[in-house]
């Protein structure tokens, strides 16, 4: 396989970095170039295991708690002083947990708060925070690792959903704001091949590939694939929902 080297000497911040997503995310763009910082919360071995083999050098994990802000600006200060610039920012960090979208009471106060500042402030806390950086080089971009769920409004709860349409008007607004020197992108996956996914009833999975017209789910590498291309190919696309979903929405 051909070695994509578009972003020699880039460097790239990707929040939640360690899960499945971010995982093949920070390979694809280690192996075109780039220099990582790998953002975690609670994974703090598998992000250091994974800074240390990623190809190329001068990789490192860091703690990237989102909804800290205040550790979010020590960790851009940690950025600038390291690398004097950030060409990419994905966030990618996001929770979420099965509640059937006719259980009100199941969703309580404490699950939507949370599933909101993480998934929506928290990626609001990080353009606010590595924004500097990212308007100081040739031009920025941040990625936001939305979901199919953001358009069709069925996926894991109703908070969750909610929270990805928020991201979407979200990387709208932002996209208007920042230009022309920050570039706002979503990348919306349809289910994907994670380990959270394939925990789940394989007869439910199995039925969700079966309605894919192309008859499977999103890869990790399928994600990834299309982080590249924004940053490397795609450079005219800003304040749009990039689908990497098989046409699931058609069916």
């Amino acid at each position: 396989m051909t070695v994509d080297k578009g972003m020699d000497g880039a460097v790239a911040v990707v929040t939640g970095g360690a899960g499945g997503l971010g995982t093949a995310i920070c390979r694809h763009l280690a192996q075109a170039g780039a220099r990582l910082v790998i953002g975690y919360r609670g994974s703090e071995d598998a992000a250091h295991g994974l800074a240390a083999a990623l190809p190329g050098s001068d990789h490192v994990a860091r703690r990237a708690a989102v909804e800290d802000s205040a550790g979010l600006a020590v960790l851009a200060t940690e950025v600038a002083e390291r690398y004097g610039r950030l060409d990419l920012l994905v966030n990618n960090a996001g929770i979420t947990r099965f509640v059937p979208h006719h259980d009100l009471e199941a969703l309580d106060d404490a699950l939507i708060d949370e599933i909101f500042r993480t998934n929506w402030r928290g990626a609001f806390a990080c353009v606010r925070a590595f924004r500097p950086l990212l308007e100081a080089g040739d031009g920025g971009l941040v990625i936001n690792i939305s979901s199919i769920a953001g358009v069709t409004a069925i996926g894991s709860n109703i908070a969750y959903c909610a929270s990805k349409a928020a991201m979407n008007t979200m990387t709208m607004s932002l996209a208007r704001a920042l230009a022309p020197k920050i570039r706002v992108v979503s990348l919306s996956p349809g289910l994907a091949e994670t380990d959270f996914v394939k925990g789940l009833d394989p007869d439910w999975w199995v039925e969700q590939t079966r309605k894919t017209p192309l008859r499977r789910l999103a890869t990790p590498d399928d994600v990834a694939a299309a982080v590249l291309a924004l940053a490397t190919t795609m450079t005219f696309t800003n304040g749009c929902i990039v689908p990497v979903d098989g046409g699931r929405p058609l069916t």
